[in-house]
């Protein structure tokens, strides 16, 4: 490997031989902005060194706009489309608008660093978690790069994205739960053994408008969790379970088998009412004609519900938090509760709900302390 320094105008240029192409013709990059002979020097040394170690990486004249773009367009197989969706609102709604002009081997931590701080001013203002997940994207892009040769480094990884707040859920009590179910046993069926399934076992909205009578098993007291309800582009889609820890079985209680029972023979009058016009889906919760429900219309229904109810204002999806906080609260073991909600690990669970580990903890000492004294005076 052989290299040269020139001088052009008031500083100098390095010249190396990087290697040859495709072709056979040898690559030259140049490297301008030295102040004195000395210094060009110096760098020609060094990126000799860099050439023969093997460490050198040659990136492309590329803005980090256009190669977050390709990384898009490759990347896309590997997501699922909510997911797709989710990184594309970020990178060409916030990323590339702040960074895109920027040259993928001039990109600096500063350059992020204050790509951050300008996505959490203004009007529209992006949230911790929305700032941390542009970091996650970018960091992933910039490993490839990384990989590729075209970077030494990933500059994301000097970058410290902001902090996200732990959330604190809302939840009812047992009490306010068995209040609202009351409450709203006036509205639709079809919304109110949503609730109930929401309570009873912890699934989500999704997963409650995806589930159909076929992964019912009123005999085994079972549901079969396999999918999710999405609606992209105006049409309803179930998709197959992020994980396979998402697929799962899911218990019933009796008085869950039993509200199912009931519902089911109401749809049942309903398809026989319709007759051909029924759009059978073997959908557990749809609308009249058999179709599927879209979230929003059943959100409508779950917040009517609630105001009637007079109950404090909560989510639908901390339905699922007040199941999973009351079986942690009667003593079951968070490995169970991490499985009934198809937590990929039980660390999720109990980092979600480690605001219940102090009352826990109090009562199993208070057990250990009961079970060896009293054996110890026995």
């Amino acid at each position: 490997m052989r290299g040269h320094i020139r001088k052009r105008g008031s500083t100098w240029s390095v010249v190396v031989d990087v290697g040859y192409d495709e072709n056979g013709k040898r690559i030259r990059k140049w490297f301008g902005g030295h102040k004195t002979k000395k210094d060009a020097e110096a760098f020609l040394a060094q990126k000799i060194a860099e050439i023969e170690s093997g460490s050198y990486v040659s990136t492309p004249k590329q803005k980090f706009g256009e190669y977050m773009r390709e990384w898009m367009q490759d990347k896309r197989s590997t997501l699922r489309e909510d997911t797709f969706r989710s990184y594309s609102w970020l990178v060409n709604g916030h990323i590339i608008p702040k960074l895109g002009n920027v040259e993928l081997a001039k990109l600096t931590p500063k350059h992020i660093q204050d790509c951050y701080r300008k996505m959490q001013q203004g009007d529209k203002a992006l949230s911790n978690r929305s700032v941390q997940f542009a970091h996650a994207i970018i960091r992933q892009a910039l490993d490839r790069a990384v990989k590729w040769g075209w970077l030494a480094r990933n500059v994301a990884d000097a970058v410290d994205p902001p902090r996200v707040e732990r959330r604190e859920y809302k939840i009812w009590t047992a009490e306010q739960a068995l209040q609202f179910l009351e409450s709203a046993k006036s509205e639709d069926s079809r919304y109110w053994i949503g609730f109930f399934l929401a309570i009873m076992t912890g699934m989500r909205q999704g997963e409650i408008l995806a589930l159909r009578w076929k992964d019912v098993d009123f005999t085994n007291q079972v549901a079969i969790v396999n999918g999710t309800l999405k609606w992209i582009d105006g049409q309803p889609l179930i998709k197959e379970p992020k994980t396979e820890k998402s697929r799962r079985a899911v218990a019933l209680s009796t008085e869950t088998v039993n509200a199912l029972r009931k519902h089911k023979a109401k749809q049942t009058k309903e398809r026989l009412k319709m007759g051909a016009e029924y759009q059978d889906h073997d959908l557990v919760i749809a609308r009249p004609n058999g179709y599927y429900m879209h979230p929003k219309t059943f959100d409508d229904a779950w917040y009517r519900a609630l105001k009637k109810s007079g109950l404090p204002r909560i989510r639908f999806h901390d339905l699922r938090h007040t199941h999973a906080s009351l079986m942690l609260l009667q003593g079951v073991h968070p490995k169970i509760v991490s499985e009934r909600l198809g937590h990929s690990t039980i660390t999720i669970t109990m980092d979600t709900y480690s605001h219940l580990v102090p009352g826990l903890q109090r009562e199993v000492a208070q057990q250990f302390d009961d079970v060896l004294f009293k054996r110890v005076q026995k």
